[in-house]
């Protein structure tokens, strides 16, 4: 903003130069600037001016008289020494003072003053501010619909089709009572699979959940409450509960189930007795009954409480040495003895749960038994970062080939659940191997796994 300011003498002591006065403070302009009329503010804001903002200016300074002056030096002009000019911030350009090459009449002392001013730019700071408030607030909302979308349809995949997932029908605690309501054909295009649901009863739904996922193998421990004379289920006594029993939890259901499977009798599948899965109705489910109690007292009520499945025709049975598998397959574990099992030479509907490790010169064969099970550790000893040493290999080797010559499903328990990779990596030499049933405790990565090369997610 160019103006001219003339002065009748050189400047000299007494004197105020504009560029003799200091440049006032923030605080100070501010002050300054709010005793001036409205007015002026007015004209100020019109200018492209605010009353907030701070000035900052640097002078050029050249003079107009004639050439036979002589020359003036800085300091003549008023220039502030250097220390000086560094604490006030006052910006002086390279070329400050020049002679004019121009020719002038005029012998006063004229001085033309072009004033830079330099108007910091806050009204432009506060709009880019406002800018990326706004787009800022704009990605928030947009991630946290996207989220919120994403939870509804997760959890109301449901409502878009019927759910056959025992999680989400079964409403009530599990092993209260069996639901009457409780869709049959839930499981009508599930594939069975060689997995044996190691501890069934610890699933939200025990029974149902091993089957939606095609476990053909699932499992109960059983404890004979002396108090009720009832069979309770749960992995220590500290978790039996009066309404969880083996009844209620595991007969019961797979009563209604397989009646849901087998309606009225007809000429044309008169003797026929299809099992859980509708995909392979041959297919025989192993009810592994785990005794926690007394051996010989407890599996006698294990006996007699799934008479309603006996005399349906569901269970496997023995008549005169010879096998037939029903729909269920009803295998003794734990403490039940092998004496119990085997008492009845002409008929019997339940099996023993053989030991693997120690099979030979054994009378375990398929007429008594249906499982040969060890302990992983126990059958083959440590087995690290889930690789199994070339010792181990040839071990597992002659057990499998040991209870296969008697017609017995192979199956190792108390494999590692975490790492994923080394459970994975047992999963996968155990079934290259040759191990009939898998047992596992993540049914959900059973299921969805390739059984056809042995890959699990």
């Amino acid at each position: 903003m160019p103006f001219f300011w003339s002065a009748g003498k050189p400047l000299g002591k007494g004197t105020i130069s504009l560029i003799d006065s200091p440049r006032p403070s923030l605080t100070e302009a501010k002050t300054e600037d709010d005793k001036r009329p409205q007015g002026n503010r007015r004209l100020a804001d019109l200018l492209g001016f605010s009353p907030f903002r701070h000035i900052t200016s640097t002078y050029r300074i050249r003079p107009s008289r004639p050439k036979t002056k002589p020359r003036l030096n800085r300091r003549e002009y008023g220039l502030l020494p250097e220390e000086d000019r560094a604490k006030d911030d006052v910006r002086v350009g390279a070329k400050d003072v020049y002679d004019s090459d121009s020719d002038s009449d005029s012998d006063s002392d004229t001085y033309f003053i072009d004033e830079d001013t330099l108007v910091s730019q806050d009204a432009r700071g506060r709009t880019r501010r406002r800018c990326w408030l706004v787009c800022s607030m704009v990605f928030v909302s947009s991630v946290l619909v996207t989220l919120l979308v994403l939870v509804v349809l997760v959890t109301a995949h449901p409502v878009y089709g019927t759910s056959y997932n025992p999680d989400v029908i079964f409403s009530d605690e599990p092993g209260s009572e069996f639901t009457p309501g409780f869709p049959t054909d839930f499981l009508l295009n599930v594939m069975p699979i060689p997995c044996h649901s190691h501890n069934d009863y610890w699933r939200k739904v025990p029974l149902f959940s091993a089957l939606q996922a095609g476990c053909i193998g699932t499992e109960a421990d059983v404890w004979l409450d002396k108090k009720s004379g009832d069979l309770l289920i749960g992995h220590s006594r500290s978790s039996l509960r009066a309404k969880r029993t083996f009844r209620s939890m595991y007969v019961d259901p797979l009563v209604k189930i397989l009646e849901g499977q087998n309606p009225n009798t007809t000429s044309a599948n008169q003797g026929v007795v299809n099992g859980v899965f509708p995909v392979d109705p041959s297919q025989t489910l192993s009810l592994l009954v785990d005794v926690k109690t007394a051996g010989e007292a407890t599996f006698r009520k294990v006996l007699e409480q799934v008479e309603p499945l006996r005399e349906r025709g569901y269970l496997s049975t023995v008549e005169d040495g010879v096998v037939k598998y029903g729909p269920v397959t009803l295998v003794g574990s734990g403490n039940t003895p092998f004496d119990i099992v085997v008492e009845n030479d002409t008929y019997r509907y339940a099996f023993f749960d053989a030991p693997l490790q120690s099979l030979d010169n054994s009378p375990y064969n398929t007429a008594n038994s249906y499982y040969a099970s060890v302990a992983l550790r126990r059958g083959l000893g440590i087995v690290w970062f889930g690789r199994f040493r070339q010792s181990q290999l040839e071990t597992m080797e002659s057990q499998l080939q040991e209870a296969h010559a008697r017609g017995l499903k192979a199956r190792y328990w108390g494999l590692p659940s975490w790492p994923v990779s080394v459970r994975n990596a047992v999963w996968t030499t155990l079934m290259e191997e040759g191990v009939d049933l898998l047992n596992v405790d993540d049914i959900d990565a059973a299921s969805q796994g390739n059984w056809t090369t042995f890959e699990w997610n």
